[in-house]
């Protein structure tokens, strides 16, 4: 007796173990799928906030676009550089504020709070495209007159502004950017215009000065040679020289300037490609 009694003891201690042991399976297999699912929703997050990011990125290269257009078109006067003449304020960059928690309701809410605001930008940016392109409507010649493109190809070698003379050592106004590349790289009008100058202008040397109207010109210097006349109307892309060394110059490359009533404003502004 003592022997069944310790048998059945036995027994029913392994079929309580066993049930203990298939409830942990259980709870285990569903403990993993549970923290496979949480780990997929999380990469999706991720991959979400990826995605805003690029559609941020997007959205900002369209309104700096836009606001070269504003300013070149004088829609709205600038006031400086061109970051500085945008309006609006900037929504908050979402990789700065996110941070890679497993709290997906806070993250949740940020994402939300950060569509709307992403939504109302582009509801304002579309407003401002419209506002545009009625100003095109109403003038399609403006945009043809307006200057817009890399007049050669090349690197900037010297911004527009402030800089150290390469022949005094002295800090002086550089009027243009100066584009290096080899002598004899093509040069183009940036817009539709009218050569009002073509010759020998000292420091300048061979320089070509194109007159685009609403007091803008461009003016492009040190050129080894050109190949239009003064009184010549020329087209946006047309060839107009060719790169070079002549004048006060300290190796090849194109001078480059924009005016506007003979002030002269950064070039850089007026390049959109």
């Amino acid at each position: 007796m003592l022997v069944f009694g310790i048998f059945l003891t036995f027994a029913a201690g392994n079929v309580v173990f066993w049930k203990y042991y298939t409830s942990y399976q259980k709870l285990s297999q569903e403990y993993a799928s549970a923290e496979k699912t949480v780990e997929e929703q999380n990469n999706q997050i991720l991959s979400m906030a990826n995605k805003l990011k690029s559609v941020q990125n997007d959205l900002q290269r369209i309104q700096q676009f836009d606001s070269k257009l504003r300013v070149m078109i004088n829609l709205d006067k600038d006031q400086g550089d061109t970051a500085a003449a945008m309006g609006g304020s900037r929504s908050k960059d979402f990789s700065e504020s996110y941070l890679p928690i497993h709290r997906q309701e806070l993250l949740a809410r940020k994402m939300h709070s950060f569509l709307n605001q992403l939504n109302t930008e582009v509801r304002l940016e579309e407003v401002q495209q419209q506002e545009l392109m009625q100003r095109f409507r109403e003038n399609r010649e403006l945009l043809a007159s307006t200057p817009s493109i890399w007049p050669t190809e090349g690197w900037v070698s010297s911004p527009f502004g402030m800089r150290r003379s390469p022949f005094t050592g002295r800090r002086e106004f550089h009027k243009g950017i100066d584009i290096t590349n080899r002598k004899g790289t093509p040069i183009y009008s940036s817009a539709k215009g009218v050569v009002s100058f073509a010759g020998v202008d000292g420091g300048y040397g061979n320089v070509v000065v194109v007159s685009h109207g609403d007091g803008i010109d461009t003016r492009f210097a040190h050129m080894q040679r050109f190949v239009v006349k003064a009184g010549q109307s020329v087209t946006r892309g047309e060839l107009i020289g060719y790169m070079g060394n002549t004048g006060r110059s300290t190796g090849p490359h194109l001078h480059y300037e924009v005016r506007v009533s003979g002030v002269c404003v950064n070039p850089m502004r007026y390049i959109l490609n």
